[in-house]
């Protein structure tokens, strides 16, 4: 069977959506299925092997000038075609980090107005590629933000469409009025032919269904998908501690508000002038959007204590990512919003590594699944939340969540359990 899952690129970041597309095709390999993974926007970024096809499909920059320049969509091909080049569209989209979801509304809407608005280029090339040259058993959009698509799909393919929802309502959040309540409704009469919906977490499931007003007969829960974690990892040093050995707490995600990023800062300023015996420890892609902010809030968080507090930068390979989740005690990622999946929870947990997370979203569903780690409410203060951490772990109980994390959530027994539940019915 055949499986094309549309991604949409970060625009150079590591994106943990981009990633669980990327590592679900694998897995979906291994499982059995032709699985294809087609970039939009932007080629995607991801620390593990790439199984993304070299081509990206309506190109980001000309998507961009469509919406922005009049005219430009009426342009030749030769004219255009240019700026799809992958090299050319990760050269120009770096550039675009600073950008927040509060600019792109008039963009959001373009797109989920599908032919009907001025990217009516690139999705009838998209769509003509769908069902000519591809032809999938089954196309599996990543987020419903590119359901823009699915009206002139319908008309041309008529295979299982899926969509993996992961995160759409935070996009949608940050967009001002009126262009929230535009791309909202769109996005419901869009999604409206989708024959299934996916989700990482009941919790998330309950939320879309309610917010885009669908059926939740529609909507299934799919395990987060890893590979396990790279041998290199385990060469840091052992992590067997008892009550008298210093802790060390990590915070491993994008740096920004609604992941906790700042939050994090604050208790680490709360808590290190009064506890020698801990570290902490922050690292994750740093948005020019908020490095001003972030410097001047590690610097003060870090002052009398510099040699207790690190930051650890976005490591380019995953090796070098786990290698440093694996010198923590501790994953604390505070989040604001209400996370949809928690992909990090798991990558700390396939090194043994607990998590200290607030009791919401699909979190409480992760902390159940793996049987480890600790809530505390959103309400709550984080220093308090760390000062009532155990200090002491032992060898087996790390091994029990490493264990348990891999039988849940390994690339084998992820892929088969996603297959089945993207095998149509009927066949």
């Amino acid at each position: 069977m055949r499986i094309c899952i549309i991604t949409a690129g970060g625009a150079g970041m590591f994106c943990g959506s981009c990633m669980q597309d990327n590592t679900l095709a694998r897995s979906l390999r291994m499982a059995g299925a032709d699985a294809v993974l087609l970039p939009t926007y932007t080629p995607i970024r991801v620390d593990e092997e790439n199984a993304s096809s070299g081509q990206v499909f309506m190109g980001g920059i000309n998507v961009y000038l469509d919406s922005r320049l009049p005219g430009w969509r009426w342009l030749p091909d030769w004219c255009r075609s240019w700026l799809d080049r992958p090299q050319v569209v990760s050269f120009l989209s770096q550039f675009s980090s600073s950008t927040s979801a509060a600019q792109l509304g008039p963009l959001t809407v373009d797109l989920l107005t599908g032919t009907s608005g001025p990217q009516r280029r690139e999705i009838t090339e998209l769509v003509k590629y769908l069902a000519t040259e591809l032809r999938p058993d089954v196309i599996l959009l990543s987020n419903a933000l590119i359901s823009g698509l699915i009206p002139e799909l319908r008309k041309h393919w008529h295979g299982q469409l899926a969509c993996l929802l992961q995160g759409d309502d935070i996009f949608l959040k940050d967009l001002p009025a009126p262009w929230q309540a535009q791309a909202t409704q769109l996005m419901t009469e869009n999604c409206r032919t989708v024959d299934l919906f996916l989700t990482h977490s009941s919790y998330y499931s309950d939320f879309m269904s309610h917010l885009l007003q669908l059926p939740h007969d529609r909507f299934r829960t799919i395990p987060l998908t890893l590979q396990p974690a790279p041998s290199s990892a385990h060469t840091a040093p052992p992590h067997t501690n008892t009550a008298s050995t210093p802790l060390h707490i990590g915070y491993f995600a994008r740096i920004c508000p609604e992941k906790g990023a700042f939050r994090f800062l604050e208790a680490a300023a709360e808590l290190l002038p009064t506890d020698p015996a801990l570290r902490m420890s922050i690292g994750g892609f740093l948005p020019a959007l908020h490095r001003k902010r972030f410097r001047q809030q590690l610097q003060t968080a870090a002052r009398g204590c510099e040699d207790r507090l690190q930051w650890l930068g976005s490591p380019e390979t995953r090796e070098e990512k786990f290698r440093l989740l694996a010198t923590f005690d501790w994953l604390c990622v505070p989040t604001e919003y209400r996370e949809p999946k928690g992909l990090y929870v798991l990558e700390a947990a396939l090194l043994g590594i607990p998590s200290l997370l607030p009791s919401h979203g699909a979190f409480p569903e992760r902390i159940h699944l793996l049987q480890d780690g600790q809530l505390f409410e959103p309400s709550e203060s984080l220093a308090a939340a760390i000062r009532r951490l155990p200090r002491s772990r032992t060898t087996q109980q790390r091994q029990n969540l490493a264990q348990r994390c891999l039988d849940t959530s390994g690339m084998q027994q992820a892929g088969k359990a996603v297959l089945r539940i993207l095998t149509p019915t009927d066949s």
